[in-house]
């Protein structure tokens, strides 16, 4: 067996050896999360330029277009016949000629009233 004095220096030098590999892996770590950051921001910073270039050339266009309004002169009444198309391409759905009366709704039907284990007098 390994003496005690033997196990802990070499996992001495071997956590000094982790560390700076570690250290490095870490660091490279850091400066990749650090390049996604900022090409994240980048981006959102970019999303937002163009949303607010459409929201002006929007506002823009919206405050240059006619808007519909009312018809400034009155329109003169027309006495133009109704048209029906489905009169027009001689399709008409059959009308009862007297219009024929409701049916009458039957009252419901009530379960019985009292005990069903009592007999009835």
């Amino acid at each position: 067996m390994r003496s005690l004095g033997k196990m802990l220096h070499g996992r001495a030098a071997r956590t000094e050896a982790d560390r700076a590999a570690s250290f490095d892996l870490t660091r490279a770590q850091a400066v990749q999360r650090l390049q996604i950051g900022i090409a994240g921001l980048a981006s959102m910073v970019l999303m937002i330029a163009l949303a607010n270039v459409i929201m002006d050339q929007a506002n823009r266009t919206e405050a240059t277009s006619v808007p519909q309004a009312a018809a400034t002169v009155a329109a003169e009444p027309t006495t133009a016949p109704q048209n029906d198309p489905l009169a027009d391409a001689g399709v008409v759905p059959d009308m009862p000629a007297e219009p024929t009366a409701t049916p009458q709704q039957e009252p419901a039907i009530l379960p019985e009233q009292g005990d069903a284990l009592r007999p009835q007098r």
